[in-house]
C-alpha cells in the first residue's frame, strides 16, 4: 500500500528492470484505459531499449506482441497463462473491485508459478484484513517521493447545492473558488455527484469561464479534455469520479461539489484528494470538500489522509 502520489509505478522499475533481464514476460494491468494512457509514456521512457505494448480498448497496439505490456484489466481475457509477473494497479478500483470475472482474466493470464503483486491507495477491507491476518504480504509507504506532506482536504459548507443548481444559481463560495483559480490561472478539477450534475451545472459554470469543459466515461472526447487541462488550453475541468485516479497534472487543484454524496466513498474522496500536490516543483495545494451536512466518508477520507503523514513523518520520509 503506498499513498497517492508516492510514485508507486516507479517504485516498480527495478523490480521490472530484474525480470525482464531474465527473460520474464510482465504486465502492468489497471482497471481503467485513462491509466495505461497516463503510465505507458512513463514505462516507454523508463525502458526505452523494450518494446512496450499498450493494450485497451481501439488501441492501435492492443494485437502486438511484447516482452512488458501495460493493459486494461479487459484486456487480460485473450490471454492464458502468458505472463511470468502481473501487477495490478489501483487494485481497490472499478470496474475490477466489483468485477469477479475480471479478477478471473486476472489470474487466468498469469501462469501458475507467476509472481502478483498489487496496487493501491486505499486497500479494501477484504485486503486489510488478509494483510492483518498474515495472508497477504504488505509493504507500506506513507510518504511522497518529494518527501512533502500530501496536503489535507478542507471541508466548507456550501448550503443546499441540488437547490441552487436547480434554480440556475451557484453557491457564492463556490463561485468564489471557481473565480480565484481562473484569475491565478491555476488548473483545476471540480467533481460532481453525477454525469446529470454535470450537464445541468455546465452552462452556469461556463459564464465564469467560457473554455470550462465536462468530462465523464461517456464522453467521446475524454482523452483530449484531460490533455487539454495538462497543456494549459482550458482553465478546468468539471467531472464525475472517473478522473479520481491516474491523472496527474502540474499545480492542479481540487474540489469536490456535493462531497456529502453516497457516490464519494471514504477511498474516492482520498484519491481525489491525490491528484494534489504531485509534482517535486508543487507539491501543496487545496483540495476542498464543499458539503451540505458532513458524512463519515468525508471525516475519515481526511483522518486517512493525516494518518499516512504522521506515518511518514514518524518514519522520517518527511523534509516538512
Amino acid at each position: 500500500m503506498a499513498t497517492c502520489g508516492a510514485g508507486k509505478t516507479e517504485v516498480l522499475f527495478s523490480a521490472i528492470k530484474t525480470a525482464l533481464l531474465a527473460g520474464k514476460r510482465i504486465c502492468l494491468a489497471t482497471p481503467r484505459t485513462d491509466v495505461v494512457l497516463e503510465l505507458s509514456p512513463r514505462l516507454k521512457k523508463a525502458f526505452p531499449k523494450i518494446d512496450v505494448a499498450a493494450l485497451y480498448g481501439g488501441s492501435a497496439e492492443r494485437h502486438k506482441s511484447s516482452q512488458l505490456i501495460i493493459s486494461t484489466t479487459h484486456q487480460l481475457f485473450r490471454f492464458i497463462e502468458a505472463f511470468d509477473v502481473i501487477i495490478v494497479d489501483e487494485v481497490d478500483a472499478f470496474p475490477y473491485s466489483a468485477d469477479d470475472s475480471l479478477q478471473y482474466a486476472v489470474n487466468k493470464a498469469k501462469k501458475s508459478s507467476a509472481a502478483t503483486i498489487y496496487l493501491t491507495a486505499t486497500p479494501s477491507k477484504r485486503m486489510q484484513r488478509l494483510y492483518r491476518s498474515g495472508k497477504l504480504k504488505a509493504v507500506t509507504i506513507p510518504a511522497r517521493y518529494h518527501r512533502q506532506p500530501i496536503p489535507v482536504p478542507e471541508m466548507k459548507w456550501c448550503g443546499n447545492w441540488r437547490k441552487r443548481f436547480l434554480e440556475k444559481k451557484m453557491p457564492p463560495v463556490i463561485s468564489r473558488w471557481v473565480s480565484e483559480r481562473l484569475l491565478k490561472n491555476i488548473p483545476f478539477l471540480l467533481f460532481f455527484p453525477s454525469v446529470q450534475v454535470l450537464e445541468q451545472v455546465i452552462p452556469l459554470f461556463q459564464t465564469l469561464s467560457p473554455n470550462l469543459k465536462i468530462v465523464h466515461s461517456q464522453h467521446p472526447e475524454r482523452k483530449e479534455r484531460v490533455l487539454a487541462l495538462r497543456k494549459g488550453e482550458v482553465p478546468g475541468l468539471l467531472t464525475t469520479t472517473i478522473l479520481e485516479r491516474g491523472v496527474t497534472i502540474e499545480r492542479l487543484e481540487v474540489a469536490v461539489i456535493g462531497s456529502e454524496h453516497e457516490v464519494f466513498s471514504e477511498s474516492a474522496l482520498v484519491q481525489i484528494a491525490g491528484r494534489v500536490g504531485r509534482s517535486l516543483a508543487h507539491p501543496c495545494g487545496t483540495i476542498t470538500f464543499f458539503h451540505y451536512g458532513k458524512s463519515k466518508a468525508m471525516i475519515e477520507a481526511i483522518h486517512h489522509i493525516r494518518m499516512m503523514n504522521e506515518a511518514a513523518l514518524k518514519r522520517g520520509l518527511l523534509d516538512a
